[in-house]
């Protein structure tokens, strides 16, 4: 793996309360990253490690395998939660200011502004005022002044707040042209199951620790003892009497079926062929939103009841 960026044995305090603890992980180049944790978990001081505005009191971050500088935050983009683009100016106005202070020429700023408000079919709007702007365009002009100076990695806290489908679309197609141009983009949200179908790699801390690390697609890998089915059957009891089944549950027509052994997935199909037409027959695939869930929860999901989990996951996918 070549990672752009390492951190390395973080560790922060403030006064007797300790908020990043050991942290350690990598980011790869050219890859979107997801950096993820409940609220209070250190990634807002990570995050201020990084750029330089915190110092940490042990461990260092490393860009380019090089013990990271305050010099280096022009390699860096950074579009945060909290929104701060000046609501009086002219969006033109602002792409270039903003161009200016990570060291464009003016020229070089509006040009490069241009080219990316085209981009989101904002150029009509240039002379527009920031507040005469919808949520979500608004949004794609953070964005923009984010990555207007070309920065090496890009880094995104909840970018998508507030967005429609639409918006949401087409923000997630730009992170994608981004990392097409060997550039590296981090980014942090609450909405598990876009962080699922847009990165890579995931990183996800609890109480300043790294709890899970690893590619999305090693991590949301099932287990051989959970199977996932769609029937036309309206009775399912038989589920119950096939040997070897440790119960079920059904969600808006899919059944999750909880196995003891991984050999008795034939009887079942068997038995559901038996019961009804069967549209759907597969070891069932972890959602990230499970994979976070079980990772920064203390009670083991091992222990948990198929019910008591399920129950829990809604919760997690409403908020």
């Amino acid at each position: 793996m070549n990672s752009v960026l390492v951190l390395d044995s973080l560790s922060r305090s403030f006064g007797v309360k300790r908020v990043l603890n050991d942290l350690s992980f990598e980011v790869p180049q050219g890859e979107v990253f997801g950096f993820l944790g409940p609220n209070g978990s250190g990634k807002t001081t990570t995050m201020r490690v990084i750029f330089g505005l915190l110092a940490s009191d042990s461990g260092e971050v490393r860009l380019g395998g090089k013990k990271i500088t305050k010099a280096d935050s022009k390699h860096f983009g950074y579009m945060p939660e909290e929104r701060g683009l000046y609501q009086k100016m002219t969006v033109i106005d602002q792409l270039v200011y903003f161009g200016r202070l990570h060291g464009l020429s003016r020229d070089g700023a509006r040009s490069k502004a241009m080219r990316w408000l085209d981009r989101f079919e904002l150029g009509g709007q240039a002379s527009s005022k920031i507040e005469a702007l919808s949520l979500g365009n608004q949004q794609r002009v953070q964005l923009i002044s984010a990555l207007i100076h070309d920065p090496e990695v890009l880094i995104l806290d909840e970018p998508f707040s507030g967005l429609d489908p639409i918006a949401t679309a087409s923000m997630a197609e730009v992170m994608h042209e981004i990392v097409k141009a060997d550039k590296t983009l981090i980014f942090s949200s609450h909405q598990l199951d876009l962080v699922e179908s847009i990165c890579e790699k995931v990183a996800i801390i609890k109480d300043g620790s790294l709890v899970a690390y690893g590619d999305v697609d090693e991590l949301t890998k099932g287990d051989d003892l959970e199977i996932e089915l769609v029937t036309s059957s309206l009775d399912l009891s038989w589920i119950s009497d096939v040997p070897g089944v440790e119960g079920f549950i059904e969600n808006d027509g899919r059944v999750r079926v909880r196995l003891l052994h991984p050999h008795v997935s034939q009887d079942l199909l068997r038995a559901a062929l038996t019961n009804g037409d069967v549209r759907e027959f597969a070891f069932r695939k972890k959602k990230l939103s499970e994979v976070f869930l079980q990772a920064v929860t203390t009670k083991s999901a091992s222990g948990d009841s198929l019910v008591e989990m399920t129950s829990s996951l809604e919760k997690v996918e409403r908020t």
